[in-house]
């Protein structure tokens, strides 16, 4: 009998040696993953995350196992724009996303004078992206071709859409949500239709009397794509990058034509806000992302470590794990602080 309960004890001590071993062999980092990038994104290909952010003046291509690895992860610059065209400056929010065995690059760009943001599209026919050659596809435009920046392509019901932020007519009013169906990864095929504009409080935060630098303050823009069980939802930025009020909302599709702006609800509150006890401002311009093993959902973002620091390039991308709400609905949690030991995907 005493022989059996040791036998007993013995494999309780070991078992429970193990799980600590396990425990805290776990990995961890802390944001953020780099000193400064904006409008972090990321795509999963054969083993590797393929990452990118604004850069202003090219497009540079990040390839890591783990994204939490990013300062010494291999990068490469993939396309360097050619000077005095209507696409050589401020190249913002690159998506690189593999869609028919091909790489696409969305991007938008201008020539210096922010009223001509238009968004544009490469082509790479190679398997690795930091291979083959990069191909300049041109404009991606609907109609009427507006403004246009922070393109999001996805794929639904075997059909391939984009949905960006856009103004309504020439002038800088208000940014709004837009969808379109693509004909091809570089064609969109019909008209825009609206999803979304700022109706909330919470959406038309930033600075009215500042006479020398006027800027419209009702702001939806840096749509990206989420579906969970069925469910598909955008998660969108709201308010003035240059405030701390930035942060994200989100619209859900609960109808039967994805093209149909009434089937489209937003919530009435934010999802994603800045956390002052944390130490973490103007959280925003998002993406998602799936664990290694597909089983975690995760966030990339940026923002600030202090406040006031507005649009520039003190934003840094942070990353971290999400959840889902009982309803279904993403919960994003709160903005983790950069003192934050994260466990790694």
């Amino acid at each position: 009998m005493k022989t059996k309960a040791l036998a007993h004890y013995i494999f309780f001590t070991f078992s429970l040696l193990c799980y600590s071993t396990m425990l805290f062999s776990q990995s961890t980092f802390k944001n953020p993953l780099l000193p400064s990038g904006a409008d972090p994104f990321s795509t999963y290909h054969k083993g590797y995350y393929y990452y990118t952010h604004t850069v202003q003046n090219k497009l540079v291509l990040w390839k890591t196992k783990n994204l939490e690895n990013l300062a010494t992860a291999e990068k490469k610059v993939i396309w360097t724009p050619p000077e005095n065209t209507k696409y050589s400056k401020e190249i913002w929010a690159p998506e690189f996303h593999f869609i028919n065995g091909k790489w696409y690059c969305y991007f938008a760009a201008d020539d210096g004078n922010n009223n001509n943001h238009r968004m544009y599209v490469l082509e790479n026919t190679s398997e690795d992206p930091f291979k083959g050659e990069w191909i300049f596809k041109g404009k991606i435009a609907a109609w009427p071709d507006r403004w246009a920046i922070d393109g999001n392509v996805f794929e639904y019901k075997n059909q391939w859409y984009m949905i960006w932020s856009g103004w309504e007519g020439d002038n800088n009013s208000q940014q709004n949500i837009y969808m379109a169906k693509l004909k091809n990864p570089w064609t969109i095929e019909r008209n825009r239709v609206l999803l979304a504009e700022p109706t909330y409080n919470w959406e038309k935060q930033g600075d009215l009397d500042d006479d020398l630098n006027p800027a419209h303050v009702n702001v939806n823009e840096g749509p990206q794509y989420l579906e969970n069980n069925g469910r598909i939802f955008i998660v969108f930025s709201a308010s003035g990058c240059w405030t701390d009020s930035y942060s994200l909302g989100l619209i859900e599709f609960n109808g039967e034509n994805i093209l149909d702006s009434q089937s489209w609800t937003k919530q009435a509150k934010p999802i994603f806000t800045k956390s002052e006890k944390n130490s973490v401002y103007a959280p925003g311009h998002n993406s998602f992302f799936k664990s290694p093993n597909g089983k975690e959902d995760w966030i990339l973002y940026h923002a600030n470590s202090n406040p006031y620091e507005g649009c520039g390039e003190k934003r840094s991308p942070r990353m971290q794990k999400i959840s889902w709400n009982n309803d279904g609905t993403p919960n994003l949690g709160i903005p983790l602080s950069t003192d934050t030991n994260i466990v790694t995907p």
